[in-house]
């Protein structure tokens, strides 16, 4: 069985491998894979987007332990989610949102039992290495979610607000998600709008046409396009968009039609 890992603990500190013993000491045979550690520190919104991208890539069954929880400690609840084909487990923070909005959740539960915890007293400040991780390994070992917890409602699962994209006769109105490694502004819309069809992309009062590839445009020159994830992204040929451009998560950003 698999099971996945997502944190903003970064490579520096020891975290990440404390987690991944605590895993190994229930179940040495689960393959864990790093799906990434470099979240910035207590970003919600980057996490909900790498997750949700790299979601419908692993197999029915799948384990995400996902801990981006600046509320570690506090009243916020812990949980686990069954989806349609695999698990989410971590903090009822909104992180989960952008996967819940692509695939549907079967059941949810309060991480209340905690015989599946690494302690029964866990730190306040580490819920990844006490709760997380070990709740996540015995789910991937074949421990029902049911026994994990007290059933909570879906509907009451936060949802982090990300504003709706908006049609309109001339184009798309979305706006920035996520900014990844290279500085490219992934936008809240998706490249099917766009498909066969003329568009160029609109912010800060300026337009960039839609293009294919990043080498469609010269080098140093700002295009919009679909990204392999499947949304319409800002970019810069061998160059960081976000850097130029100065536009942040939550920005508004434009599709213009022909």
């Amino acid at each position: 069985m698999i099971l996945t890992l997502l944190t903003d603990f970064g490579l520096s500190d020891s975290y990440v491998g404390v987690m991944k013993g605590t895993i190994a000491g229930i179940n040495p045979a689960l393959h864990v894979i790093d799906l990434t550690h470099q979240i910035p520190p207590q970003d919600i919104a980057m996490a909900r987007f790498q997750l949700m991208s790299a979601y419908p890539y692993f197999p029915s069954g799948t384990v995400h332990v996902a801990v981006v929880d600046p509320g570690v400690g506090s009243s916020r609840r812990s949980i686990a989610i069954q989806c349609e084909s695999g698990f989410l487990v971590g903090a009822d923070n909104g992180l989960f949102s952008g996967v819940l909005s692509q695939t549907s959740a079967i059941a949810a539960v309060e991480l209340t039992n905690s015989n599946y915890w690494r302690t029964s007293t866990p730190s306040n400040t580490f819920h990844g290495r006490d709760i997380f991780a070990p709740v996540g390994a015995h789910l991937a070992s074949g421990v029902a979610i049911e026994e994990l917890g007290d059933a909570i409602a879906i509907d009451t699962l936060v949802q982090l607000p990300i504003p709706e994209v908006v049609s309109t006769p001339m184009g798309v109105q979305g706006v920035v998600q996520a900014i990844d490694h290279f500085g490219n502004l992934i936008t809240t819309i998706e490249g099917q709008h766009v498909r066969d069809r003329n568009w160029s992309v609109e912010c800060n009062l300026k337009r960039y046409p839609g293009q294919q590839t990043y080498a469609d445009a010269a080098p140093g020159e700002m295009i919009g396009l679909v990204g392999s994830h499947g949304w319409v992204e800002i970019a810069v040929n061998r160059g960081h968009a976000q850097a130029q451009l100065g536009l942040v998560v939550g920005s508004p950003v434009r599709v213009r039609f022909a």
